[in-house]
């Protein structure tokens, strides 16, 4: 079952206004970050305590010579592949036009449901103007005003009909989810930790669903594989690979505790696995860094490894606080220190700083480096305390919230990251009044 919900239609109808009054709304939230090639978005949404994932796809162009709109097409049509649900959004002001039609009747052929969005229906004319997109043929229709949010909510009530949250296993053991770009070595990783011997892996019963689910005992060490590297060709679809591994990973940290993203040594880190980290880091899930194939690097020299991991932690920045191991899943080398630490991370997250502990050591830095002033005033910190969440946050109570900048709360999360192990694990900071 997928979580997925895909926003698609012709350029310059609203999708994006649409998908961010999805991912933006406090009571529809949660995060949003923008892809990595033209035009496409990836967030998240809750609504009637549903979560799934919303994906803001290019603009739609028929038979295009555009290597970009050509990309862009492959890209729509592989949202459509792996998403539980389509929104096809069309523009109310300028009526019917042979692009609506020619994804309508492609639209018409896939089987799973698909909503009918008429955008820009602001008022009585529109909506009488509007009423013509009935003759597209489609049996869930709604009239919106995306900029405004109006019949957004009722949109989204019927959505949440067919979206299905990813069952939880019922288990206490940590998941580490496995993501990356395609031909990283996510399925090689895979095989040397689960393969070294047929005992050490037995499958989860109700797990068939993509992402596949392994259950791991070996070592001392018992967790929970999410893989998403052995997902089924798709026939009918031109497949966008980059594209697909991004939803993928929608849906594989979704329930993870903590992220394993593989890197290609002799490529580097790229734009997509940016994307991967971010979204990761959003959903607050620990993070591991793997660069696989380091067996294959040339040339290397005695500080090989401190320069390439300087390179990634800058790319990183600010959220740099993350182990960076140097595997080859084909020799087998390194990958239980992997484990390991990403064992570690898991026992990070749940880290808990005592208040008394807290306010006796930031209280101390903060009086040592005191925040820049606002129009000649100074925020004055007066308590901190740890928040009940199942990952690390932070509440710094303050006279006044507006003076504290957002650079003064990095250099605060900075100082706990120096203070305290919290490796590998997103720090969220709130400001908050003392009131």
């Amino acid at each position: 079952m997928s979580n997925i919900v895909a926003i698609i239609g012709r350029p310059n109808v609203g999708k994006s206004t649409l998908y961010n009054r999805l991912v933006g709304r406090r009571d529809a939230i949660t995060d949003d970050f923008s892809g990595v090639t033209r035009d496409r978005k990836y967030g998240f949404c809750e609504w009637n305590g549903k979560r799934f994932g919303v994906v803001d796809t290019g603009g739609f162009v028929h038979a295009s010579d555009d290597v970009f709109e050509a990309a862009i097409r492959n890209q729509v049509k592989a949202a459509a592949e792996e998403a539980a649900v389509l929104i096809f959004m069309v523009d109310a002001q300028t009526g019917i036009t042979d692009l609506d039609d020619n994804i309508a009747r492609w639209l018409r052929r896939v089987d799973k449901p698909v909503f009918l969005v008429v955008n820009k229906v602001d008022n009585h004319n529109s909506m009488m103007d509007a009423n013509e997109f009935w003759s597209l043929g489609f049996e869930n229709t709604y009239f919106i005003a995306s900029i405004s949010g109006s019949g957004t909510g009722e949109l989204l009530d019927t959505v949440t009909e067919h979206i299905e949250n990813e069952p939880e296993l019922e288990t206490e053991l940590p998941k580490f989810a496995i993501v990356g770009r395609p031909n990283v070595g996510k399925s090689s990783l895979t095989n040397a930790l689960l393969g070294t011997e047929r005992n050490i892996v037995t499958p989860i019963a109700g797990t068939t669903r993509d992402p596949i689910h392994s259950y791991y005992n070996k070592f001392g060490k018992e967790f929970i594989l999410i893989d998403t590297a052995g997902i089924r060709k798709k026939t009918k679809v031109e497949e966008d690979l980059e594209f697909y591994s991004v939803m993928r990973a929608i849906r594989a940290l979704e329930e993870a505790d903590v992220c394993l993203l593989v890197l290609d040594a002799t490529q580097g880190i790229e734009s997509q696995d940016l994307t991967i980290l971010s979204l990761a880091q959003k959903r607050h899930k620990g993070i591991v860094v793997l660069v696989n194939k380091w067996d294959l690097v040339e040339d290397k020299q005695a500080n090989s490894v401190r320069d390439y991991e300087a390179i990634i932690k800058s790319r990183l920045a600010p959220f740099n606080d993350v182990p960076i191991i140097f595997i080859s899943a084909l020799e087998k080398q390194r990958i239980f220190q992997a484990v390991e630490a990403a064992m570690e991370v898991v026992e990070n997250r749940k880290r808990r700083i005592k208040t008394s502990v807290l306010n006796e050591v930031l209280l101390d830095v903060i009086e040592r480096t005191p925040p820049p002033s606002v129009h000649g005033r100074y925020p004055k910190f007066k308590y901190i305390t740890q928040l009940p969440t199942d990952f690390p946050a932070f509440a710094f109570f303050v006279n006044n919230p507006n003076y504290v900048r957002d650079s003064y709360k990095q250099f605060l999360e900075n100082q706990i990251r120096k203070l305290f192990n919290f490796k590998g694990a997103p720090i969220e900071i709130f400001i908050r009044s003392k009131d």
